[in-house]
C-alpha cells in the first residue's frame, strides 16, 4: 500500500488542537500557543477536552475518540496538533474509525505517548504523521528556534531533498558505518514495546527504527530493546536512528548499573547496519520534527540523514 501524504500547511489554514492522552492542567499554555499560531497567520480550533481532567486523562475515552473523529472529519481543519502526551493514547486504538482518517488525511503532530496513534495510523491507513513539538509543551513559552525552524519547514515545504542536522552544527554520532534507505518507524521506546502483540505494531521489514525515551533506568531500556530483539525486529530493520534518552539513569546510588550508552552499545555497537546516535529528537526543547512512515536515507559513515521526497503535498 502506498503511503498517504497530507497537504502542506499554508497561512490562513486552520490548526486543530486535541488531547488524545492526558489533559493540559494549565490552560494558559494553550492560550499562549494559540496566540503564537495566530501570530503566524493561522486560525486555531481547540478541542473541548484539552483541559478537561479525568484522572490522568483528558476526559473519557469516548470523548477523546469523538474529538479525534470530529477534527479529522472537519473539512475546515487542515492540521491536527496534539497538545501534549502523558498517557492514554493507546486506550483509543481499538475504537478509532480508521476509514475517517484515511478519507480525511491531514497533518498530525505529536510525540511521546502519541507514538501509539501515529503507528496505528500508519499500520491501518499508511498516513505519514510527524513526531515533533506540541503546543502545551513546546509552543507556549520561549520557543526554541531550532525546533521551530524544522517544524515549519517539514510541514509547509514541498521542496526536496530535506536534510536533518543537529543544532549548532553538532554532529550526529555514528556507532557503525553504512548507508540505508527505509521507512522511518518507531518513536517512544516504551510506547512502541507496549504495542507488541497487538494489531497496531508495525511490520519493520525494510524500515529505519526510530527510538527516544525519558526517565527510564538503563535496565528498563535494556529490557525494552531486548524485547524488540527477541521479537526479531532488530533483524528486519535496515538502520537505526537514536534520538535523546533524557534522564535515563539509575537514581538509586546503591544499585550497580550500566550506563545508557553501555546499553545502547551492547545492542547496536556491532550491528552490520548504519546506526545514528545523538539525533536531537525527543523530550528536549531542541526537538527535531521527523516524518513517521516516510522513506528516509541515513549515512552513518558521513553522519547524515535526509528525506529525498517532501513529507507533504
Amino acid at each position: 500500500m502506498k503511503v498517504i501524504k497530507p497537504k502542506k500547511l499554508v497561512r490562513g489554514d486552520t490548526i486543530g488542537i486535541i488531547t488524545p492522552a492526558s489533559h493540559v492542567a494549565d490552560a494558559t499554555r494553550i492560550e499562549k500557543s494559540v496566540k503564537y499560531f495566530e501570530s503566524l497567520g493561522y486560525n486555531v480550533e481547540v478541542s473541548k477536552t484539552v483541559t478537561k481532567g479525568n484522572g490522568y486523562l483528558a476526559g473519557t475515552d469516548d470523548e477523546r475518540i469523538d474529538e479525534l473523529h470530529k477534527f479529522f472529519s472537519n473539512k475546515k481543519i487542515n492540521a491536527i496538533f496534539c497538545a501534549r502526551g502523558g498517557y492514554g493514547a493507546a486506550r483509543l486504538l481499538n475504537s478509532i474509525d480508521y476509514n475517517i482518517i484515511k478519507k480525511n488525511p491531514k497533518i498530525f503532530v505529536g510525540y511521546s505517548d502519541i507514538t501509539a496513534i501515529q503507528l496505528a495510523f500508519f499500520v491501518k491507513t499508511k498516513l505519514v504523521t510527524f513526531a515533533g513539538p506540541m503546543p502545551a509543551v513546546d509552543f507556549y513559552d520561549e520557543i526554541n528556534p531550532y525546533a521551530e525552524e524544522y517544524f515549519w519547514r517539514i510541514l509547509t515545504s514541498t521542496k526536496s531533498p530535506q536534510k536533518f542536522t543537529n543544532p549548532n552544527n553538532e554532529h550526529f554520532y555514528s556507532l557503525t558505518s553504512g548507508i540505508a534507505d527505509g521507512t522511518l518507524l518507531g518513536g517512544n521506546l516504551c510506547v512502541l514495546t507496549s504495542l507488541a502483540g497487538t494489531a497496531f505494531f508495525p511490520e519493520f521489514k525494510n524500515s529505519i527504527l526510530l527510538l527516544e525515551e525519558i526517565g527510564e533506568a538503563p535496565y528498563r531500556i535494556d529490557r525494552m530493546i531486548n524485547q524488540l530483539k527477541m521479537m526479531g525486529v532488530l533483524k528486519k530493520i535496515k538502520g537505526v536512528v537514536l534520538g535523546r534518552f533524557l534522564d535515563c539513569i539509575e537514581t538509586d546510588t546503591s544499585k550497580s548499573t550500566f550506563s545508557i550508552n553501555e546499553v545502547i552499545a551492547h545492542y547496536f555497537g556491532t550491528a552490520k547496519i548504519p546506526i545514528l546516535y545523538n539525533v536531537r529528537h525527543g523530550h528536549v526543547k531542541e526537538n527535531l520534527t521527523l516524518p513517521i512512515g516516510l522513506n528516509v536515507h541515513i549515512n552513518s559513515t558521513k553522519k547524515t540523514m535526509e528525506i529525498k521526497e517532501a513529507a507533504v503535498i
